[in-house]
């Protein structure tokens, strides 16, 4: 996604609803002097490359988003990764990159990707367990 592309579809997402050429025109403007045929332009490239989906109303169009911010960000990591000749290494340098805020979201994320921990049954010989306890004094 080039720059004004993203300008445009951080608009999309902050607003979470559908839009229309004007709403976003008139937005940019703010930051930079641009025409409405452009971001006109912009938004039917985004149609067109799957960001956007849109719907006719009177002769104009409201566009919406297809996926979240996340999911976007999601794919430009994983067409990063994919394109490297040793993900390994490269993971390993992207998080060498990071902030500690960045480590602490990763943890959590994949805190989050395994899903609810079951508990694991204790090993033999694992602080808490005597192996010669029987039931009656307690298990101690």
């Amino acid at each position: 996604m080039g720059e004004l592309e993203d300008s445009v579809m951080t608009r999309v997402w902050k607003w979470n609803r559908p839009v229309t050429v004007r709403e976003v025109l008139e937005d940019l403007q703010q930051e930079r002097s641009i025409a409405y045929t452009t971001v006109m332009t912009v938004l039917d490239n985004l149609h067109q490359k799957g960001w956007v989906r849109r719907e006719a109303e009177g002769r104009a169009y409201r566009y919406e988003a297809v996926s979240t911010r996340a999911a976007y960000s999601a794919a430009l990591m994983n067409d990063a990764w994919a394109q490297s000749d040793n993900p390994a290494a490269a993971l390993v340098a992207f998080f060498g990159m990071m902030s500690e805020e960045q480590r602490l979201a990763l943890a959590d994320a994949v805190r989050i990707a395994r899903g609810p921990e079951t508990p694991v049954e204790p090993e033999p010989g694992q602080a808490g367990e005597n192996p010669g306890a029987s039931p009656e004094d307690g298990g101690r």
